[in-house]
């Protein structure tokens, strides 16, 4: 095992991170959330990963993402998320694919993956890859609303059926039940009351990529992306094996 990762390999074992090696995984959004999730899952021995996001970075990111800093700022997030990985492990198998997801490019993202990650904003999108996932059998994980929240306690792992509270959670239920599609894949999400609601305008509006400015913090934010790729690593390896003793 390489040095890097030795001290994982000697809590989860050599099979476990031979599955983490061997893994493929979507995740779409490199952002407050994804970014997060993404230096977890690279830190944690991730062999294969396709990353996806069509915005670039700002200096109004750098209070919450991870690739976000001076010198990133007007740099595509896909290509400041691949350098930053590639600077971690410059074994690691990575395609950065600069897009807005959508009903017509979504099937072409998920195929060959093991796992979605979903940390994008976009109802819509959302919702398309839950369809695609579910009509291709792979295995989707999404973080619901981060935004506005303060009460890191709060945050919570559970389907999209069980879900309370969240708004953003409330109105992907909302439409993916509308469509027939199953709502018991795994979220994170928080409960936190907070003053905002998901209309039926902002669900349907034309373009979801303009988006209302919402104010966060990292600390929530990177909790949701880390519990997701806390997540990941444990469907990855096996719940069974995840928690043996080695």
């Amino acid at each position: 095992m390489r040095e890097e990762f030795l001290r994982l390999e000697r809590l989860l074992g050599e099979e476990c991170m031979a599955r983490l090696e061997g893994a493929h995984v979507l995740i779409a959004g490199v952002g407050a959330v994804g970014g997060w999730a993404l230096e977890a899952l690279v830190r944690s021995g991730l062999g294969h990963v396709r990353i996806v996001d069509f915005d670039v970075v700002m200096p109004s990111n750098i209070n919450r993402q991870v690739v976000a800093v001076h010198s990133s700022i007007g740099m595509r997030k896909v290509e400041a998320a691949s350098r930053r990985a590639l600077d971690i492990n410059p074994m690691l198998d990575i395609e950065a694919v600069e897009c807005y997801i959508d009903d017509d490019n979504v099937d072409e993202l998920v195929c060959g993956m093991d796992l979605v990650l979903d940390c994008i904003d976009s109802v819509k999108s959302k919702v398309a890859l839950v369809r695609s996932c579910q009509k291709s059998g792979t295995t989707l994980m999404s973080s619901m609303g981060a935004a506005l929240r303060r009460d890191l306690g709060a945050v919570r792992v559970a389907p999209l059926s069980k879900t309370s509270g969240c708004p953003l959670a409330r109105s992907v239920r909302r439409l993916v039940r509308k469509e027939g599609l199953r709502d018991d894949y795994l979220t994170v999400y928080s409960p936190e009351p907070v003053v905002f609601d998901y209309s039926r305008e902002n669900e349907e509006r034309e373009d979801e990529r303009v988006k209302p400015t919402l104010g966060s913090m990292m600390t929530v934010t990177a909790l949701f992306g880390l519990s997701l790729a806390h997540e990941a690593i444990r469907h990855i390896v096996g719940p069974e094996d995840f928690l043996a003793l080695h």
